[in-house]
């Protein structure tokens, strides 16, 4: 099929359905639901297969495709999400990603997403706090994502500890869990202030612990680091 469009039509939205059912792997199909916990079909394409798809649609009127907004089969989110990861201007990346975020019910939907933040900290940081004070658990999934982009950043890190506090009473496992990866993030890249923070955060048990764990599983921190940390499980 061609995917590199100036005008993409109903019909072209229609033939490009049919497009993506030819690559469904029938023998997989249950074990990636499982996997995903989305409840929309799944077609079990392969990554480099849709960033392919996305790679030819970028070099068209992307824009055009992302307004039919089609989410037929989770193969469609993540298509939608990989496009989205292309939009450098700020304004009309959030346009899609509002949309996005409201469709996102699963961990691979987040994320899946990337972030260029160089240049729009504020906006984007701003965006972050948004979206992990939203009631939605994948949208304050996507949130937390965002702030990964900020770790190295000694402007912010303070203020990511400060978010991380607000998910003390959090009971949503996907959102404690990218709690405890961007914990353990904070302790590879900031080492020292992270450990400051460790004496009085207010992160609830399952996020430290695993945080720790994540930290422990690392080659990025070294023997003697992964021993320390024990001290501050929560038993």
């Amino acid at each position: 099929m061609n995917l590199i469009k100036d005008n993409w039509t109903k019909k072209d939205i229609e033939e490009f359905q049919k497009y993506l059912k030819t690559f469904e792997n029938k023998e997989k199909v249950e074990w990636a639901t499982n996997l995903l916990r989305t409840s929309l079909p799944v077609l079990c394409m392969t990554t480099p297969v849709m960033k392919d798809i996305v790679k030819n649609i970028c070099k068209g009127n992307y824009e055009e495709f992302l307004n039919f907004m089609v989410w037929d089969y989770y193969e469609n989110t993540a298509i939608n999400g990989f496009i989205i990861n292309n939009i450098k201007d700020f304004d009309t990346m959030k346009k899609y990603l509002d949309i996005y975020s409201k469709k996102a019910d699963n961990w691979a939907t987040c994320d899946l997403l990337s972030f260029k933040v160089k240049n729009n900290e504020d906006k984007y940081f701003s965006l972050a706090l948004d979206y992990v004070n939203n009631d939605k658990p994948f949208i304050k999934r996507i949130g937390l994502n965002i702030l990964f982009n900020f770790i190295d950043n000694n402007n912010y890190i303070n203020k990511i500890f400060e978010i991380l506090d607000k998910f003390q009473d959090e009971e949503h496992y996907y959102v404690n869990m990218m709690n405890a990866w961007l914990l353990s993030e904070c302790f590879i890249k900031q080492r020292e202030k992270t450990l400051e923070y460790f004496k009085h955060n207010k992160l609830n048990k399952f996020t430290i612990n695993k945080g720790i764990q994540k930290c422990r599983e690392s080659r990025r921190v070294s023997i003697e680091d992964k021993d320390m940390l024990l001290k501050y499980k929560i038993k």
